[in-house]
């Protein structure tokens, strides 16, 4: 039979970079796994994408196991790192402090695919571009077609 989970953590951690303080420690610990065992873990699997922070999914069982699923970094996260920008437009679409390019927009879309609600690459940038308008970041080719 399998096992059931116990309870279900969501994180964001940069990649690599696990550590037992805060804010892992705090909320996995009153868990009771192993912190240390979990960084590990964590780190062997993301040391490949320093820099981001990924988002994931931690079930913890009744003898204290675990496992954990990684995903995509945050749509917002992947766009101000394409854009070269540190915050988002304080005003939101009104204001505009980036531009990308439509490849620029598909590979983001090509990135965030496995964890968005569509089906195609092409419905997958209409979810980004979205977001992207909202933090300020204008795409070039998208522009002339918008109303």
């Amino acid at each position: 039979m399998a096992k059931e989970a116990v309870k279900k953590i969501k994180l964001q951690i940069p990649a690599g970079k696990a550590t037992p303080a805060p804010p892992v420690g705090t909320v996995l610990g009153p868990a009771g796994i192993n912190l240390q065992e979990f960084c590990t873990k964590y780190n062997d699997a993301t040391k490949d994408k320093m820099g981001d922070i990924l988002p994931v999914e931690i079930s913890i069982y009744e003898d204290r196991s675990f496992d954990f699923i990684i995903k995509t970094p945050p749509t917002s996260f992947l766009l101000k790192k394409y854009a070269k920008i540190n915050k988002g437009a304080t005003k939101g679409a009104t204001e505009t402090v980036a531009k990308l390019t439509k490849d620029q927009l598909k590979e983001i879309a090509e990135i965030k695919l496995p964890d968005l609600n569509a089906y195609t690459v092409e419905e997958a940038m209409k979810i980004v571009a979205g977001t992207a308008r909202n933090m300020g970041i204008s795409v070039e080719e998208l522009e002339e077609t918008a109303e």
